[in-house]
């Protein structure tokens, strides 16, 4: 691959917050790929920058790789090589991004089919509806998402991106009936563009039970509910703070367990280090219990949770390991191990769109990109073409 200019730069997130964009230009044409940002981090993530974004950039533009043998998937392991010790996890990442995306022209593929050529799983979505916790203005929930999870055939996923998540937004934000208690125009959606609400987590899961039902109703597919719980938010001491209650660990767990019931989706319902907390919900659970902040999307932390049977899934942030390589070590262990895969985004989005040929190529079960808007758009409308091309 000839080399003609690497060239970094900051733009703003989808939260009006700066990340870096880097454009890549060689003799097959110009290439731009950009990383995101998230707000609710896990202790163990991989540094964003490595001293910060400014220094970064300044680190990208005074490298310059003239020719390199970049020929499959596998040769990113030259730009780690060459920038591991310079950039954070969200520059390496977008690095990574707009070489996969110059070699997949040079080679006349999709980036899915550098990872996988024989991929056809499409992975089911699931919509961030309404959101709560460190992604809101209001905090009358503790709790960071309430989701949406229809199970259908490509056809009803496809219909579901560009009409399901549609017509439950259009419930739940109808102003006359107030469903969410009191809104606000300029506080209506959150950080991911989901809906805020004045009301408490119980009320708001038995709401979202009922658009659960009209879902149903609508597609005539199989729909579940589920929560990021992400507990280390609230996480006082020892104890775990709501907004007019105590809970003790134990009690905590028996809680979880019984909201097991009716979400078959639960991600980080303890703090980010209770592997064996995490072990008793499972035990009790039907559905996921899925790992975030327990395990950052790093392969050792995965391993740990997989010895203490803790999860049965986990979240996928590219930018949280700092590497599509370790990215790609964690899946072989999530398929070994029988760990149902959810490639993420983040709340601080971009217009980046190549996590969705990673869900695809990486052959993930399920993908969280939001629901709606910028930043989460493109990344369901490229699934949508990715449908198209398989």
């Amino acid at each position: 691959m000839k080399i003609k200019k690497l060239v970094a730069k900051q733009i703003k997130d989808t939260r009006g917050e700066e990340t870096i964009e880097i454009k890549l230009v060689t003799d097959d044409g110009e290439f731009i790929a950009s990383a995101p940002n998230g707000k609710s981090r896990g202790e163990f993530e991989a540094p964003v920058w490595k001293k910060s974004l400014s220094e970064d950039i300044k680190e990208v533009n005074k490298y310059f790789i003239e020719d390199i043998n970049f020929r499959e998937f596998n040769d990113l392991k030259l730009i780690e090589e060459a920038f591991s010790d310079r950039v954070g996890g969200n520059t390496m990442v977008a690095l990574e991004y707009v070489f996969l995306k110059a070699l997949a022209v040079k080679e006349d593929k999709k980036v899915w089919q550098l990872i996988n050529p024989r991929a056809k799983k499409i992975p089911f979505p699931i919509g961030n509806i309404i959101g709560g916790g460190a992604h809101s203005n209001w905090k009358s929930t503790v709790f960071q998402e309430f989701h949406l999870i229809p199970m259908g055939n490509s056809k009803t996923n496809k219909e579901i991106l560009k009409r399901g998540w549609e017509n439950a937004r259009e419930i739940l934000g109808n102003i006359d009936n107030k469903p969410l208690g009191k809104v606000s125009k300029k506080l209506k959606t959150n950080d991911e563009n989901a809906w805020q609400t004045t009301l408490d987590d119980k009320k708001v899961i038995e709401i979202m039970g009922d658009v659960k039902e009209n879902m149903i109703d609508e597609f005539n597919v199989k729909v579940h509910l589920g929560i990021d719980v992400a507990a280390s938010e609230f996480l006082k001491g020892k104890n775990y703070i709501y907004k007019k209650d105590k809970y003790s660990r134990d009690y905590q767990i028996k809680y979880i367990q019984n909201l097991s019931d009716k979400c078959y989706y639960i991600e980080d319902p303890l703090e980010q280090n209770d592997f064996l907390g995490f072990a008793e919900i499972r035990k009790k659970s039907k559905g996921l219990i899925v790992g975030d902040d327990l395990t950052t999307s790093n392969p050792e932390r995965l391993k740990l949770a997989i010895k203490n049977k803790s999860i049965n899934g986990i979240i996928i942030k590219p930018n949280q390991i700092g590497s599509l390589l370790k990215v790609k070590e964690l899946v072989e262990i999530c398929k070994k191990n029988s760990i149902k895969m959810i490639f993420s985004h983040r709340s601080g989005e971009t217009s980046e769109s190549i996590i969705s040929d990673l869900a695809v190529g990486f052959e993930a079960d399920f993908v969280k990109f939001g629901a709606l808007g910028k930043g989460r758009d493109e990344k369901l409308n490229r699934l949508i073409e990715i449908e198209e091309e398989i």
